[in-house]
């Protein structure tokens, strides 16, 4: 059994309100609290791959769906940047320095769900940051307990296939949206 996590609840602006609550309940009852998402991407002549990773099979929440690059919460006490990095290097073993990643913006997301079993509400604020350093897939070690498998697609064949249901995902549309106006393709 892993350590208990906690973390901050959060205001709309993503500041700390000063109360800390234990994961399980933030996601029972729906807290607003902060998070961070990393967009690895790579590009090339048509445009930008995107790294996305599969979520393992025994996640709490999205089991074998396709999300961001990186992505985690923010435990109590820590900040979005230094949470950025950590998960980045748990998840993906990518060893990244603070200049390595560019902030882009805030994203708000809610989602009322049910995974096995139980309800789950995530209603989080999110940092999102952007990572262009040149990566090869088979020299990342992935959390095996967070992540099944990763996958560069094209930012275009990503967006279709999230339209049209072909990619079984758990990214916010709005956020994939921003992402293609920061890197200029939208």
């Amino acid at each position: 059994m892993g350590k208990t996590e906690y973390f901050d609840i959060r205001d709309e602006k993503g500041e700390i309100t000063g109360k800390v609550k234990e994961r399980s309940l933030v996601h029972r009852d729906g807290d607003l609290h902060g998070t961070v998402h990393i967009w690895v991407v790579q590009k090339t002549p048509k445009g930008y791959d995107i790294l996305l990773q599969k979520r393992s099979s025994s996640k709490d929440s999205f089991p074998d769906c396709y999300d961001i690059s990186s992505a985690g919460h923010v435990e109590a006490g820590a900040d979005y940047l230094e949470s950025a990095l950590r998960e980045l290097q748990e998840e993906l073993g990518i060893y990244a320095a603070a200049e390595d990643l560019e902030y882009f913006g805030m994203h708000k997301g809610y989602i009322e769900a049910e995974f096995h079993g139980s309800p789950f509400k995530n209603h989080e604020i999110s940092a999102m940051y952007l990572y262009r350093k040149p990566i090869a897939i088979e020299t990342l070690t992935l959390q095996s307990d967070e992540v099944s498998s990763v996958m560069f697609l094209d930012y275009y064949i990503c967006r279709e296939q999230m339209k049209n249901g072909t990619l079984k995902h758990c990214i916010y549309p709005d956020e994939f949206t921003m992402l293609g106006e920061k890197l200029g393709l939208l």
